[in-house]
Order: C-alpha cells, then structure tokens, then sequence
C-alpha cells in the first residue's frame, strides 16, 4: 500500500482550496492500491488556509527545534505541522507503507524542495516536516516527479 497526498489524488485540499490532480494516483485510489492523506488536515488546519512557509531551516530543522513553520501573516503553526507528521507516520505504519508520495514543495510534503520563507516563490533545497518525519522513520518518500520510478520499481 502506497500513501500518496490528497491533492495529488484530486482532493481540493491545498492551502487554497485547490488540487492538483495526478491521473496515475487517481487510478491507484480506484485499483485500491493507495490511500490519501493530507498532513495539513490532519494536523488541525482546514481549506482554504493561509499560505506557510518554513523559516530557518527545513523539516528536519522543524522537528529539532531549530526552525519553523510561519503563516505569511506571521502566525506559528509549528505545532499543527509537526501533529499533522506524527497522524501521518502512525497510518503510514498502520498500513506498512514502505513508500509515499508527497506534493514537491509544500511546507509538510516537499521531498527535495520547499519554499524558502521569504513567501516570493523562491524554492531551496530540503523536506518538508512530514517527509523528514518519514524518512527518519525509515519510509521512502518521494514527489509526484518520481512517482514513475516508484512504480516501476513496484512492479506497478
């Protein structure tokens, strides 16, 4: 079983209130073969929301305390992305994931990218909260760019 996030499956759940449809996850939903989750919910937030970015750091950052997680009007919502990563690893676990795919970029789900803070589209390198979260848990993770990869590797 494949956790995959739930814009990617067509959810409009996205900070605002979109989605952002992969054809390929809308089939595994239907073959039964992924789940969705979306950290954000999760963690207490709903949709539409306002935009976050990570100041200082990246996710793993986050999850030591060295950064967090800033609405563009300034509020910490540090603690409702950390919840929302542990609700996520507990049904990654539940389900013996041994992979998700996450939405590039995002402040919960980036798996190489993220946004830089600065809340002006400037991208850096890093994970978001969940996927660092995942990864020091064992659990691949990847973006919806190497979803491919994935399933072939899957036999998919």
């Amino acid at each position: 079983m494949i956790l995959v996030s739930s814009c990617l499956a067509g959810l409009e759940v996205r900070y605002n209130g979109t989605h952002c449809l992969n054809n390929k996850i809308s089939q595994m939903i239907d073959q039964k073969k992924a789940i969705t989750v979306c950290p954000e919910l999760l963690g207490g937030f709903s949709t539409p929301r306002e935009p976050a970015e990570i100041i200082g750091g990246d996710g793993e950052d986050v999850l030591d305390g060295k950064a967090k997680v800033i609405e563009k009007s300034g509020r910490d919502v540090t603690d409702l992305y950390i919840t929302g990563a542990y609700i996520t690893l507990r049904k990654a676990q539940e389900y013996h994931t041994t992979a998700v795919v996450l939405k590039e970029f995002s402040p919960s789900c980036g798996s190489s990218m993220i946004y830089n803070g600065e809340f002006q589209g400037k991208k850096i390198p890093g994970n978001g909260v969940t996927t660092a979260l995942l990864k020091r848990n064992g659990i691949r993770v990847v973006s919806e760019e190497g979803l491919s990869e994935l399933l072939q590797e899957a036999g998919y």
